[in-house]
């Protein structure tokens, strides 16, 4: 299901901008949640980039600093056409730093933050700070603000990003080529087995936007625990639960599907069986991929929302998300880019 399908937790969006009208306009700042621990042979070092992919500028940190690609970590790709800011980690044994402002791509700068005894690896980020600008705007400003508050009370749903499927959603057709035998490397297999995983949570979760619970509880349902990948159920709901659930301590979660039943029990159970056999190609192939039934929070909560007008009709709008979370995903309730 493309993105412009999915649909909205609370109506049309009130306005239309323009998304990253340069990359400036669509600025990240990684939450790594520590600091270097002063020892070691890893370099760690701030690494800002404009307008480049993540994957091109470790290699070429790796190749500027005389290492093997593998010796370069980073928690999370950031996105391409943006202004991001995340630490890398560079594993230079025997060698001291060298010299980070001779790099010579003048659209990354490197910044050198002291030693490190681990690499940083995949996902080892508590989340990112945005601030984007909406540019060209049409629509009412009390429309658009009373829609940021009801984002900053509720949350959002929190479908994967149209990022998750590649270019026109491609990622999901190769997916189901995967599965009918067609060859892809170990790279590639990773990315397409994360797409079609996706893509039955995504179908999960709008089928429950439309019906108005996905962020409340349904029968059967698995709960996340919020900032975490722990979850429990099903259980009897009752105050306890409903309390937690108000706090945003716990979530209802959908199934990033794979080997197995679904762990959700009566309604949710069947909602999500339901939705798994409408692409049961993606079921059974994530089944024969041997990827276990795990689970992801159906409600995305931004915290830190603030927004501001710019003199000249922009909007800006600053927040923060946990790591796997979509700015693209807080964003669209409010805004369609022509």
């Amino acid at each position: 299901m493309t993105d412009d399908l999915l649909p909205h937790a609370f109506g049309a969006p009130p306005l239309r901008a323009r998304l990253r009208a340069t990359p400036d306009d669509f600025r990240v700042d990684e939450i790594l949640g520590y600091e270097p621990d002063g020892a070691g042979e890893h370099a760690f070092v701030m690494v800002e980039k404009r307008g480049a992919n993540t994957d091109w500028v470790a290699r070429e940190v790796a190749k500027f600093a005389g290492v093997p690609p593998l010796n370069v970590g980073y928690a999370g790709m950031k996105d391409r056409h943006a202004v991001t800011r995340q630490v890398f980690t560079v594993q230079l044994p025997g060698k001291a730093d060298p010299d980070w402002s001779a790099f010579p791509h003048a659209e990354v700068v490197i910044t050198p933050l002291g030693r490190h005894s681990r690499k940083i690896k995949r996902g080892a980020l508590r989340g990112n700070r945005f601030v984007l600008v909406l540019r060209d705007v049409e629509g009412d400003r009390a429309d658009a603000e009373a829609r940021l508050t009801a984002i900053a009370a509720r949350g959002v749903p929190n479908y994967f990003g149209e990022q998750r499927f590649g270019l026109g959603g491609r990622n999901v057709e190769q997916a189901r080529a995967m599965f009918k035998g067609r060859r892809v490397d170990r790279d590639k297999r990773s990315i397409l087995l994360s797409a079609a995983r996706s893509h039955v949570f995504n179908g999960v979760l709008a089928e429950r936007v439309r019906a108005g619970s996905w962020d409340a509880a349904m029968d059967g349902d698995i709960w996340g625990l919020d900032g975490s990948r722990s979850w429990f159920g099903p259980e009897p709901f009752d105050a306890t639960l409903a309390d937690r659930l108000a706090r945003f301590d716990i979530h209802p979660t959908g199934p990033l599907w794979g080997q197995g039943d679904t762990p959700a029990g009566g309604d949710a159970g069947e909602l999500e069986r339901t939705v798994a056999a409408r692409d049961a190609d993606l079921a059974e192939g994530l089944a024969g991929a041997r990827m276990d039934q795990e689970r992801r929070a159906l409600r995305l909560r931004p915290t830190e929302l603030t927004w501001r007008w710019h003199d000249d009709g922009a909007l800006e709008v600053a927040f923060a998300l946990p790591a796997g979370a979509y700015a693209t995903t807080v964003i669209r309730e409010l805004v369609t880019e022509p």
